[in-house]
């Protein structure tokens, strides 16, 4: 048993601690007590994370925010509170915290239509229940996470140092970014105009990050609240489509299987729309294509800028899974184009 369970005012005493869940990023274990509680023990990434204690000042205020609009207790994350009063604990210089284990639920990794329309209601959700929340007064805790002009300055550093001396190897990827550089701007660019709000982000949004209820499947809340912090709206939708609206795996190597599917769009903004569609502003639902294929783009930059650095940020298990990542990514770009007509309409007939 970990000594840091001592410092947590848990209910019983902990008599067994496993690993658990598939999260890349913080270590995670389920504790049992002897009273039978369960709760979830979290060691916080401080590679990632650099301030742990903002961090969780962000988890304590929009976690408390949260409570007071659902009915299901289920509905949110419970952080328990250490001895001293905080939400974490600091054990030999590294940060712990602990959360109840929502009872009664299911985690997926992959979803059918139902459940990513499911997955929307609970990220519009989110959203919703945030809109009356002042985003400022969060910290990032991933500077300049979706400034993607700002991921623009560091692809091109990239292609200049050329690190792993690949660049001959992927010209034609390298001219598809340089290509829609100036697209890149659109949102930061609306946002400095004051005419998209600062909002409450999730900055995670795929499936995996919601809870469903595992009789009805119907979402619970939404996890992973590392990387909650001030943003835009269309990012965490278009982050979603990014992954879920695609016909294949994110590091898909023949690319004739991925497609950017638009019944899965439709499915995600119909979603999506029905439970925060009252708290966006007009330009928001105008621009959550544009929040689609900003995500995109930028993703597979970011995909293409590690894998000309050298591989050196996200985990790669062969040769070129970067450049696949890249590719797909890319792709779902290219029929998001062919299909900009169509996806604006679907958020027009939705509202």
């Amino acid at each position: 048993m970990h000594p840091v369970l001592s410092r947590f005012a848990l209910s019983g005493a902990p008599v067994s601690s496993e690993p658990y869940g598939s999260g890349h990023i913080n270590g995670t274990q389920l504790v049992v007590c002897d009273s039978g509680r369960r709760y979830i023990l979290q060691q916080i990434n401080t590679n990632v994370f650099r301030e742990p204690e903002k961090l969780m000042r962000n988890i304590e205020l929009v976690t408390a925010h949260l409570r007071t609009k659902v009915t299901d207790p289920r509905g949110v994350l419970c952080l328990v509170p250490a001895f001293d009063g905080k939400s974490f604990a600091v054990e030999n210089g590294e940060y712990w915290r602990i959360y109840e284990l929502v009872e009664g639920s299911v985690c997926y990794q992959s979803a059918d239509a139902a459940l990513f329309y499911e997955s929307a209601v609970a990220f519009g959700r989110f959203q919703n229940q945030l809109s009356d929340f002042p985003a400022d007064a969060l910290v990032e805790t991933i500077l300049q996470f979706h400034d993607t002009p700002a991921r623009y300055l560091t692809f091109h550093r990239s292609v200049s140092q050329n690190v792993a001396k690949r660049k001959g190897q992927v010209s034609r990827e390298i001219d598809f970014v340089l290509e829609r550089e100036s697209f890149s701007h659109t949102l930061m660019d609306l946002q400095a105009a004051g005419e998209l709000p600062l909002r409450v982000t999730h900055n995670d949004t795929k499936i995996n990050n919601v809870l469903f209820d595992e009789k009805t499947n119907k979402a619970l809340c939404v996890i992973d609240l590392d990387t909650v912090m001030p943003g835009l709206s269309v990012n965490d939708f278009g982050d979603a489509i990014r992954f879920g609206a695609s016909t294949a795996t994110e590091d898909e190597r023949d690319l004739s299987n991925v497609h950017f599917d638009l019944e899965l769009y439709k499915t995600y903004v119909k979603g999506y729309l029905s439970t925060c569609g009252q708290s966006l502003t007009k330009m928001e639902k105008a621009m959550l294509p544009t929040g689609a294929k900003m995500m995109t783009l930028e993703c597979g930059m970011r995909f293409l800028a590690d894998h000309l650095a050298g591989d050196v940020y996200f985990h790669v298990s062969r040769e070129g899974q970067n450049l696949d990542r890249a590719r797909t990514q890319f792709r779902l770009v290219e029929e998001m184009e062919k299909s900009w007509g169509q996806m604006h309409i679907v958020v027009e007939q939705t509202h």
